[in-house]
Protein backbone atom coordinates (compact mmCIF):
# COMPACT_ATOMS: atom_id res chain seq x y z
CA UNK A 1 0.00 0.00 0.00
CA UNK A 2 1.32 3.43 -0.97
CA UNK A 3 2.37 5.80 1.81
CA UNK A 4 0.03 8.75 2.29
CA UNK A 5 2.00 11.55 3.92
CA UNK A 6 -0.95 13.80 4.80
CA UNK A 7 -2.90 10.87 6.21
CA UNK A 8 0.05 9.89 8.43
CA UNK A 9 0.86 13.46 9.50
CA UNK A 10 -2.74 14.28 10.35
CA UNK A 11 -3.05 11.11 12.46
CA UNK A 12 0.18 11.84 14.34
CA UNK A 13 -1.01 15.41 14.85
CA UNK A 14 -4.35 14.18 16.24
CA UNK A 15 -2.46 12.03 18.75
CA UNK A 16 -0.53 15.13 19.89
CA UNK A 17 -3.78 17.08 20.15
CA UNK A 18 -5.37 14.37 22.33
CA UNK A 19 -2.31 14.44 24.60
CA UNK A 20 -2.51 18.24 24.73
CA UNK A 21 -6.18 17.99 25.67
CA UNK A 22 -5.37 15.57 28.49
CA UNK A 23 -2.63 17.91 29.75
CA UNK A 24 -4.91 20.95 29.62
CA UNK A 25 -7.79 19.28 31.42
CA UNK A 26 -5.84 17.25 33.97
CA UNK A 27 -2.99 19.64 34.80
CA UNK A 28 -4.21 23.11 33.84
CA UNK A 29 -7.89 22.44 34.65
CA UNK A 30 -8.91 24.18 31.43
CA UNK A 31 -12.05 22.75 29.84
CA UNK A 32 -13.39 25.20 27.24
CA UNK A 33 -10.48 26.04 24.93
CA UNK A 34 -9.12 22.51 25.28
CA UNK A 35 -12.39 21.07 23.96
CA UNK A 36 -12.25 23.40 20.96
CA UNK A 37 -8.67 22.47 20.04
CA UNK A 38 -9.51 18.78 20.55
CA UNK A 39 -12.48 19.01 18.20
CA UNK A 40 -10.76 20.92 15.41
CA UNK A 41 -7.36 19.21 15.76
CA UNK A 42 -8.76 15.70 15.49
CA UNK A 43 -11.22 16.67 12.78
CA UNK A 44 -8.37 17.33 10.33
CA UNK A 45 -7.43 13.67 10.03
CA UNK A 46 -11.03 12.47 10.22
CA UNK A 47 -11.94 14.56 7.18
CA UNK A 48 -8.84 13.37 5.33
CA UNK A 49 -9.94 9.79 5.98
CA UNK A 50 -13.42 10.64 4.69
CA UNK A 51 -11.90 12.24 1.58
CA UNK A 52 -10.00 9.05 0.80
CA UNK A 53 -13.29 7.15 0.92
CA UNK A 54 -15.06 9.77 -1.18
CA UNK A 55 -17.33 8.68 -4.00
CA UNK A 56 -16.23 11.39 -6.41
CA UNK A 57 -13.42 13.85 -7.08
CA UNK A 58 -15.75 16.66 -5.99
CA UNK A 59 -16.42 14.96 -2.65
CA UNK A 60 -12.69 14.23 -2.23
CA UNK A 61 -11.85 17.92 -2.76
CA UNK A 62 -14.67 19.10 -0.50
CA UNK A 63 -13.46 17.00 2.44
CA UNK A 64 -9.86 18.17 1.94
CA UNK A 65 -11.07 21.77 2.00
CA UNK A 66 -12.84 21.08 5.30
CA UNK A 67 -9.59 19.57 6.64
CA UNK A 68 -7.74 22.72 5.65
CA UNK A 69 -10.30 24.92 7.44
CA UNK A 70 -10.08 22.74 10.56
CA UNK A 71 -6.28 23.03 10.50
CA UNK A 72 -6.56 26.84 10.31
CA UNK A 73 -9.04 26.80 13.19
CA UNK A 74 -6.69 24.62 15.23
CA UNK A 75 -3.91 27.14 14.71
CA UNK A 76 -6.22 29.83 16.09
CA UNK A 77 -6.96 27.83 19.24
CA UNK A 78 -3.26 27.05 19.73
CA UNK A 79 -2.40 30.74 19.46
CA UNK A 80 -5.12 31.56 21.97
CA UNK A 81 -3.87 28.90 24.39
CA UNK A 82 -0.38 30.39 24.14
CA UNK A 83 -1.59 33.99 24.51
CA UNK A 84 -3.52 33.07 27.66
CA UNK A 85 -0.57 31.17 29.16
CA UNK A 86 -2.20 27.74 29.10
CA UNK A 87 0.73 26.49 27.02
CA UNK A 88 4.27 27.84 26.97
CA UNK A 89 6.05 29.28 23.96
CA UNK A 90 8.07 26.06 23.71
CA UNK A 91 4.97 23.85 23.88
CA UNK A 92 3.31 26.05 21.27
CA UNK A 93 6.26 26.18 18.90
CA UNK A 94 6.51 22.58 17.74
CA UNK A 95 2.79 21.83 17.59
CA UNK A 96 2.17 25.11 15.73
CA UNK A 97 4.93 24.23 13.27
CA UNK A 98 3.30 20.85 12.67
CA UNK A 99 -0.13 22.44 12.15
CA UNK A 100 1.33 24.90 9.65
CA UNK A 101 3.03 22.08 7.77
CA UNK A 102 -0.30 20.23 7.50
CA UNK A 103 -1.94 23.43 6.20
CA UNK A 104 0.73 23.86 3.55
CA UNK A 105 0.44 20.26 2.37
CA UNK A 106 -3.36 20.46 2.23
CA UNK A 107 -3.24 23.80 0.39
CA UNK A 108 -0.87 22.33 -2.20
CA UNK A 109 -3.08 19.27 -2.72
CA UNK A 110 -6.20 21.44 -3.05
CA UNK A 111 -4.56 23.85 -5.52
CA UNK A 112 -3.27 20.92 -7.57
CA UNK A 113 -6.72 19.31 -7.69
CA UNK A 114 -8.40 22.59 -8.63
CA UNK A 115 -5.86 23.03 -11.43
CA UNK A 116 -6.98 19.81 -13.10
Amino acid sequence: MKENIIQDKSFDFAVRIVKLYKYLTEIKKEFVLSKQVLRSGTSIGANIEESIGGRSDKEFLFKLEISYKEARETIYWLKLLKATDYISANEFSSIHLEANEICKILAKIILTLKGK
